[in-house]
């Protein structure tokens, strides 16, 4: 399990080894990890991590373009940037070069009723904070 403070809220997610071993295996490595979370400009109700040219070794794997409310993907890099994306609502992950498919490798399994309140803080009020670190 992985801790996720976000603004001013916390959330536990679960990492999906089974089906994202490589992503979440990397992802491990940085933990700590801590950035930025802005809104996405093309995917809908969902924040990203733009991580621009980093790599992180990985390709796809358990990759999905409509990730549900609380999935966490990794979008590897290729005809777009590297990022992370959490989905707070309806999303359909794009870029301005059309369609992405990322790796789901986390889900949002505590605090989830804040997953809505965190997405309209970043809409309307811009880039938060963001550490993700074990529990």
């Amino acid at each position: 399990m992985l801790r996720i403070n976000a603004g001013p809220f916390e959330f536990a997610a679960r990492m999906e080894k089974e089906s994202a071993p490589r992503t979440c295996a990397a992802f491990e490595k940085m933990l700590p990890f801590e950035n930025r979370l802005i809104h996405v400009r093309w995917s809908g109700e969902a924040a990203w991590i733009p991580l621009g040219d980093f790599r992180m070794g990985v390709g796809f794997e358990n990759h999905t373009s409509y990730p549900s409310r609380g999935d966490v993907l990794l979008y590897p890099g290729g005809i777009s940037e590297t990022e992370i994306l959490l989905a707070y609502g309806s999303t359909r992950f794009a870029s301005k070069m059309g369609q992405l498919a990322g790796n789901h490798f986390l889900t949002i399994v505590g605090g989830r009723e804040h997953l809505f309140k965190l997405g309209q803080l970043v809409l309307w009020e811009g880039a938060q904070n963001i550490l993700f670190d074990r529990t």
